[in-house]
């Protein structure tokens, strides 16, 4: 059974690419007003469906094309003998082409369009037609002051292709932006609907592609692709004579005083994950817990570079960071990490080492940061790396010759080859200590299995989101190493063991 935004495409676009399609669909022979009537019929569709109750709706359209979709439903909500309130933010008469016809068509239903004032009566299911994907800039006067009624009236909110103020390219609201109930977005799934603050503003997302050409739509340029079942990199199944020196040993290095837990969280996510061997170098005084815990796990005590040369060489893939610390003890297993030839995933403090000092790392290997570790990572502020995640994906991939998965809603992974993908499970239980030390030796496990860095990093992250989302249904609470078991589960379903 398909996880139900599995059931969405794939492919990601940018504003840009979803216009060229439509404009490149108009010239193939689909008139612009034809394409402008579907999705009106698409959104009043999604409307009764999710308030199968209401008879009541309140048209917001501001000019262009969104404002032609907003005017066909409202005509359509007419016709349908609905109570239908509309409202013209902007100066009608300057719609041009398929929005002044939709217009026209509209005032032809019997749709009576009110000049907006702000004591605008809103009633039943607020359609949110004001601003499309050409929004470029902050929102500003009129409709600065509309959202923010929108946003204040209680009412449920379906928006027409994004919600206005979301920025379709970054995720991030320019200023204002609407809290939709629901978006109906229309030709090609635009990347910001699913990363930034998106996944607050979109509400539940209904696709329709208004039956535009196949051939056209395969040759349009994709930006992302957003990771699902059916384009999952598949782990190998397992000849009936595997052994475990067939599937590396990980090597986690971590876990100062008091952050002995962190490694220890690792370290057991990499063996349920089916790393052949799983070593963990950490603190002396922390290697008794992590026997007890998990007998498994070949746990030494380190208290110098010197010791931890020695493992190394038996390793086959590093995970560094997990609890290491910012002392001396860190700093001297972090130099000998540093400097082995080994495919390696980098977290926490390891990041915060590379920040300090930039350079690129060994061939295949991942970087893990959240939103605060990549800013440091690019000289930015956290507030610039969210404005635009996707490029900030690119930039740390570039910068560091990496790998890198930017944590967070709508997590990405970006290659240094320019590839993208995105990831939109997950759920708000997962805030919480721990989750990305699971999360990086998920990923060190799926390496030391053979896979390539790209392919470890997005089965990883969409295994570690998925797990949380299904646990995330049972509440707050979550505990990280609640993760570990159902993340076994789910990479048996993806990638069974035996063929």
């Amino acid at each position: 059974m398909p996880y139900s935004n599995d059931l969405l495409p794939t492919a990601l676009h940018s504003a840009a690419q979803v216009r060229d399609l439509d404009a490149r669909l108009i010239a193939a022979g689909t008139p612009g007003f034809d394409l402008m009537e579907r999705a009106a019929h698409a959104a009043w569709r999604a409307l009764r469906r999710r308030w199968p109750q209401q008879q009541a709706v309140t048209v917001l359209a501001g000019h262009g094309n969104n404002a032609g979709d907003a005017y066909l439903l409202a005509a359509l909500a007419q016709r349908a003998g609905w109570q239908v309130h509309c409202y013209a933010v902007g100066d009608p008469a300057k719609l041009a082409g398929d929005a002044a016809s939709a217009h026209a068509a509209a005032l032809q239903a019997g749709v009576t369009p009110h000049p907006w004032h702000d004591g605008a009566t809103l009633l039943g299911v607020l359609v949110d037609g004001l601003l499309g994907t050409g929004l470029s800039g902050e929102v500003r006067a009129p409709y600065a002051q509309v959202i923010q009624q929108i946003n204040a009236a209680g009412l449920p909110v379906l928006a027409l292709d994004v919600p206005s103020g979301l920025c379709a390219d970054t995720g991030m609201a320019l200023g204002a932006a609407v809290r939709a109930d629901l978006t109906v977005t229309f030709i090609g799934l635009k990347i910001g609907l699913f990363t930034g603050e998106a996944p607050a503003l979109v509400g539940e997302l209904v696709f329709d592609d208004l039956q535009a050409d196949a051939e056209v739509v395969a040759q349009t340029a994709v930006t992302a692709q957003r990771l699902a079942c059916a384009n999952l990199p598949p782990l190998a199944p397992r000849l009936p004579t595997a052994h475990k020196g067939q599937f590396g040993q990980v090597l986690v290095v971590g876990g100062d005083r008091g952050f002995g837990g962190a490694a220890l969280l690792t370290a057991q996510s990499a063996l349920r994950c089916g790393a052949g061997m799983v070593s963990l170098a950490t603190r002396p005084e922390h290697v008794p817990a992590a026997l007890v815990r998990r007998p498994e796990i070949m746990s030494a005590g380190v208290s110098s570079a010197n010791q931890l040369l020695a493992l190394v060489k038996r390793a086959t893939v590093l995970v560094v960071g997990p609890g290491l610390g910012q002392e001396a003890w860190g700093r001297s297993l972090f130099s000998v990490a540093r400097s082995a030839e080994l495919p390696q995933v980098w977290d926490a403090d390891a990041l915060n080492r590379l920040a300090a000092a930039p350079a690129p790392l060994p061939a295949n290997c991942v970087i893990t940061p959240h939103p605060g570790e990549a800013a440091r990572l690019l000289s930015l502020s956290t507030a610039q790396v969210q404005a635009n995640r996707p490029a900030a994906a690119h930039a740390l991939a570039q910068k560091y010759a990496v790998v890198a998965v930017l944590k967070g809603a709508g997590s990405l992974i970006a290659a240094p080859d320019g590839r993208l993908s995105l990831c939109n499970h997950g759920h708000p239980a997962m805030a919480g200590a721990g989750l990305g030390d699971v999360l990086a030796g998920v990923i060190g496990a799926l390496l030391a299995q053979g896979m390539p860095a790209f392919e470890a990093a997005c089965l990883g992250v969409w295994l570690h989101a998925r797990a949380g989302e299904q646990l995330g249904e049972q509440g707050r609470g979550l505990a990280a190493s609640d993760l570990i078991g159902v993340i076994r589960g789910l990479l048996q379903e993806q990638s069974p063991c035996l063929s």
